[in-house]
């Protein structure tokens, strides 16, 4: 087994995700998009839009500025022109992902999601479950609202065990259910909602037909995937990104390995085995900065963050405010393929300006570097989101260095 320190880890890790390349000098197009997509495999969905929306901006990271209607074009509209990319299921967590990966996610390889608690329901009212599939098939693209308006249903009934945190109609609760199955899927989005549409209608043929997939060959096709984004990693981190289940994971590495397609190796400093993608790059150096959401795959398993870059990073939306360290909705910053500070961000719409509400420098950094290149990225964003300027707050130990680098 060769040995590799963590630095090549480092930058084996940073250019799997594609920040070992130059942005795009020119207008940025959907084959740009295609590449970022094929380098990180998913992109992952949240609700929080007090920056921006969370899958836009690993998009951004890794191009730069780019228009809003190319990724939700590739989402969510399909054409004979330009085909539909991206399919929503839970992957990570509910995510984009090619649409030729639909098969690998339904396959059975990944462990049911919280929706699998609404089979009581559906089990208990199949007439209800008909409705709702005859409706989208009449409505479709149609939302759980107009949904349950059509149906005549009413909301607040109890939840099934196992799901605390959210009140649902029991039509939107079978909409969920038949999203897990595989029946409906993201038909478009407005305004984020998601409008639920009959999955055959979405989808290309070709792709429904490979459905079902073989348990074992699609387990082995989501850690190749996730090997490939990740570069290298240990077998819970590429189990992580998936999400699928301890059992199944190690039996695709190992599998893997004995077919010559993951080469383990040992990193120094991580304490368990680490796997590289064959033909993973290590580039001599990695240049360049960019501001990271919180779901972004680079950082998003909080565990390999810290073992590859040093950094402890937690997301603190559910902290009380008062118990909050560095913020509310937080932005690591890399330069030249470290992390090197963080700022809590939000988008002041009605302001026309991008909030830096806190701004952290890591121990040892040459501030003064940081902070201006911190803020050109900001400028950069903020024109990206439409917003007139960048105004930055007093909390944190590079708040007084960036206001002046902001100007």
């Amino acid at each position: 087994m060769r040995t590799i320190s963590a630095d090549v880890a480092r930058r084996t890790a940073l250019a799997a995700q594609g920040f070992a390349e130059p942005r795009p000098s020119g207008p940025v197009t959907r084959r740009h998009l295609q590449r970022v997509l094929g380098r990180v495999q998913l992109l992952q969905l949240d609700s929080v839009n007090v920056a921006v929306r969370a899958h836009y901006m690993p998009v951004f990271s890794r191009l730069g500025a780019y228009p809003h209607d190319l990724l939700d074009g590739a989402a969510w509209q399909h054409t004979a022109r330009r085909p539909r990319l991206m399919v929503e299921y839970w992957a990570h967590e509910a995510s984009l992902l090619p649409v030729e990966d639909w098969p690998l996610l339904l396959s059975g390889a990944k462990r049911p999601g919280w929706w699998r608690h609404y089979a009581q329901l559906a089990d208990r009212e199949p007439a209800l479950v008909d409705d709702v599939l005859a409706a989208v098939k009449e409505l479709g693209p149609v939302g759980a609202g107009t949904l349950e308006t059509a149906l005549g249903g009413a909301a607040g009934k109890p939840r099934p065990p196992g799901v605390s945190w959210w009140e649902r109609s029991d039509v939107k609760r079978i909409c969920e259910y038949l999203f897990g199955l595989g029946a409906l899927t993201t038909g478009t989005r407005v305004n984020f909602q998601r409008l639920y549409d009959l999955t055959e209608r979405v989808l290309p043929p070709a792709v429904l037909a490979a459905h079902p997939m073989d348990h074992g060959e699609a387990a082995r096709g989501l850690v190749r995937r996730a090997a490939r984004a990740l570069g290298i990693a240990t077998e819970p981190d590429l189990r992580d990104y998936y999400r699928l289940g301890p059992a199944e994971s190690r039996l695709a590495v190992q599998e893997l390995v004995e077919a010559g397609e993951l080469e383990p190796v040992a990193v120094r400093g991580w304490r368990a085995p680490a796997y590289r993608a064959p033909g993973a790059s290590v580039p001599r150096r990695v240049e360049g900065r960019a501001l990271l959401a919180p779901f972004d795959p680079l950082i998003w398993e909080r565990e390999r963050t810290e073992r590859i870059f040093g950094f402890r990073y937690r997301i603190e939306i559910y902290v009380p405010e008062p118990k909050r360290e560095f913020g509310y909705y937080v932005f690591p910053f890399l330069l030249d393929g470290e992390l090197v500070g963080r700022v809590d961000l939000k988008s002041d719409r009605a302001g026309g300006v991008l909030r830096v509400q806190a701004a952290f420098a890591e121990p040892g950094v040459a501030v003064p570097r940081v902070a201006a290149e911190l803020a050109a990225e900001l400028q950069h964003m903020a024109e990206w989101l439409g917003l007139e300027g960048v105004v930055v707050g007093e909390r944190g130990n590079l708040a007084g260095p960036l206001a002046i680098a902001v100007g």
